[in-house]
């Protein structure tokens, strides 16, 4: 099928690097921020699905598999040598990242006793004890961080600080108060668009860059992603407030009144919208007065040495970075990676989300993608993020909103510009063992 026909049929539907110490981990560095919103919701999806323990370990993201393994080799040297404070800050936050805050309290705790002084390990304990559940320790290691932390960082540290004291005084699930503003009219009533002149007057410069900082190093808190879609919102970008606050309600479970209220107004807003005409859907520009940074935010290459030996007779399974090598360039040149190419013509399995071609719940082709999306213009993959899936002549699978398995054979697109870059033939759907 054509990708601009499918792109048509779908909307018929619908700097230098800075490391940052809230939670620290030397391996895990960031772009500029704000980041674009697309690019950083799927960093926050991956970076919160390090902590899913999967059933199999072989269904482990590549993220969680390559901090279990940093983890697992920073701990087995321990019996043998004194690590230092760096490392055993980076020990702590990998385990915070894997979802095992006890034992990153059990590292970071008497790390932070013995080197007192130590920005990193004062901020990764902090974050540790909150997401343990203990806010008064959290505050108190936070106390230190912001004692400690680099100009550059200083704003970031207080505002973590700022909001685990919010948290402390608030019911669970509310609305943070970090930036001291109201999301509303000079009569506090929600509008489109936009917040009163006054308040985002009141709204510090660096009051996106902040927001997407703590929901990075806590991307499984709801009530974070609930404050960016209010300054999404607040800016003028609509369909990206939409979308997340519909992952607030729909992904994170909140129910807060005011949560639903402005989530209803912004999704009928949203679908109100004029879409994008066909063919500017990765135009580089935003709707909105943000002044992004950047694509992503976390800067990371796929470590090819870590990629298995191809079996020509066997299912080779593909990570989804494998796709995002892909170099790009006009009119329309590719440059695939060496193992992707490698791979065309053989047997791969991949696991993700199903988006539908059309309403029809069997179909014999649909598009995969790394993430589901909730509002397909705001969080539209890449054209390197998307792959076209067709099943044996006949057959149709159902379609499924979970994460699915696809097995299939594996086609490159380097010559037509208007089909898609990647396509699994005679493929089987299924779901994760």
């Amino acid at each position: 099928m054509r990708r601009t026909a499918v792109i048509a049929w779908l909307g018929m539907l619908l700097s230098a690097p800075v490391v940052r110490a809230g939670l620290y981990y030397s391996g895990e560095q960031y772009a500029s921020l704000p980041a674009q919103w697309r690019g950083f919701l799927l960093d926050h999806r991956a970076l919160r699905n390090v902590a899913v323990k999967p059933k199999f370990e072989v269904d482990a993201s590549p993220l969680r598999t390559r901090y279990r393994q940093d983890a697992d080799k920073l701990q087995a040297r321990m019996p043998k040598e004194k690590l230092g404070a760096d490392e055993m800050a980076d020990l702590g936050a990998l385990y915070i990242r894997l979802g095992e805050f006890e034992r990153s309290i059990e590292i970071l705790r008497p790390a932070q006793r013995a080197h007192p002084n130590h920005f990193a390990l004062a901020g990764n304990l902090g974050t540790a004890w909150q997401l343990q559940g203990d806010l008064r320790q959290a505050a108190t290691a936070l106390e230190e961080a912001v004692r400690l932390a680099p100009g550059r960082l200083l704003a970031f540290e207080e505002a973590h600080l700022k909001l685990v004291r919010s948290r402390q005084q608030r019911p669970a699930g509310e609305l943070d108060d970090i930036f001291g503003i109201r999301y509303g009219t000079e009569k506090d009533a929600f509008e489109v668009g936009k917040i009163a002149p006054l308040q985002m007057k009141k709204l510090p410069a660096q009051a996106v860059s902040i927001a997407q900082q703590l929901a990075l190093w806590l991307p499984a808190d709801g009530p974070l992603l609930w404050q960016l879609a209010e300054l999404a919102n607040a800016h003028g970008d609509v369909r990206s407030g939409a979308a997340m606050m519909e992952g607030c309600v729909v992904q994170f479970g909140l129910n807060h009144p005011t949560l639903r209220k402005h989530r209803q107004i912004l999704r009928e807003a949203a679908e109100n919208l004029p879409m994008p005409k066909i063919g500017e859907e990765h135009v580089d520009k935003h709707a909105g007065t943000i002044a992004f940074r950047s694509r992503r935010p976390l800067l990371s290459k796929l470590e090819m040495v870590a990629l298995p030996a191809i079996d020509p007779k066997g299912v080779n399974p593909i990570p989804w970075e494998l796709f995002g090598e892909t170099a790009l360039a006009k009119p329309f040149k590719v440059s695939f990676p060496k193992y992707l190419h490698e791979l065309e013509g053989k047997q791969i399995s991949m696991t993700g989300f199903m988006y539908p071609l059309r309403e029809d719940p069997d179909a014999a082709a649909f598009l995969f993608i790394e993430a589901p999306v909730g509002c397909w213009y705001c969080e539209m993959p890449e054209t390197t993020g998307i792959v076209y899936v067709q099943l044996p002549a006949g057959q149709t699978a159902r379609f499924q909103r979970g994460l699915v398995r696809v097995v299939g054979q594996l086609r490159l697109n380097a010559t037509d510009p208007e089909d898609f870059l990647y396509s699994v033939k005679d493929a089987r759907v299924g779901a994760l063992d």
